[in-house]
């Protein structure tokens, strides 16, 4: 089935509206000294200047980005088209175009390109970058734990009771008794380790029989 064709009215305008500021800026520029392929080469920048600042503008907008220097080629390009229009409404005559605008038109290249440049070889944002993870591993029990599967701990058994030999402790008893009769006090945990000779945990556990042995 052949499909019909509707032209759309937003399309018409703006293909007719191009067509015109095209034509003003070429009459512009031929005026100005610039003849040949030249005058047609200037609507033509003009208007790539302005689509690729209007681009970028965009660009920038959804980014979240600074558009600044955007905006400004923007309307340089778009002064530059508007000036066209006007100049060649009647307001200018286009056979004695005076000396600055042929300054202007003659150093449209120069600024087009350099806009052109800058927008083109400007950095497209990007989105920041994700923090790295941590490093440090994560404990065993979480490391290895599998989901729906409650992980249990052994139980760590106590450290084992100092036994005192039969004999250091009688050897204690006699220390202790002697003790208490020269000062008249029993005899204190560190004096008696210092006495025996033997490590903390070991004269603790012989004072601890000892302190039992007079309760009983």
């Amino acid at each position: 089935m052949r499909r019909l064709v509707r032209p759309d009215a937003v399309l018409v305008q703006a293909v007719i509206a191009g067509a015109l500021s095209f034509a003003h800026l070429h009459d512009l520029a031929e005026a100005a000294g610039q003849d040949g392929w030249k005058a047609w080469a200037y609507p033509v920048s003009v208007d790539l200047l302005l689509v690729a600042a209007w681009h970028r503008l965009r660009a920038l907008r959804d980014a979240g980005e600074p558009s600044r220097s955007a905006w400004s080629w923007f309307a340089v390009a778009l002064t530059a088209s508007l000036g066209a229009n006007v100049a060649t409404a009647g307001l200018l005559d286009l056979g004695e175009v005076p000396a600055w605008l042929r300054i202007l038109v003659a150093g449209w290249p120069a600024l087009a390109f350099l806009g052109g440049t800058l927008l083109v070889h400007r950095p497209t944002p990007t989105s920041a970058p994700e923090p790295a993870p941590d490093p440090t591993p994560p404990p065993a029990a979480e490391r290895d734990a599998i989901p729906g599967v409650q992980v249990v701990l052994a139980p760590v058994p106590p450290a084992p009771t100092v036994t005192a030999p039969p004999a250091l402790v009688a050897h204690a008893q006699k220390l202790a008794a002697d003790h208490r009769l020269r000062t008249g006090s029993d005899i204190d945990v560190e004096t008696l380790r210092a006495r025996l000779g033997v490590p903390a945990a070991l004269a603790e556990a012989i004072a601890t029989q000892l302190a039992s042995q007079q309760l009983a």
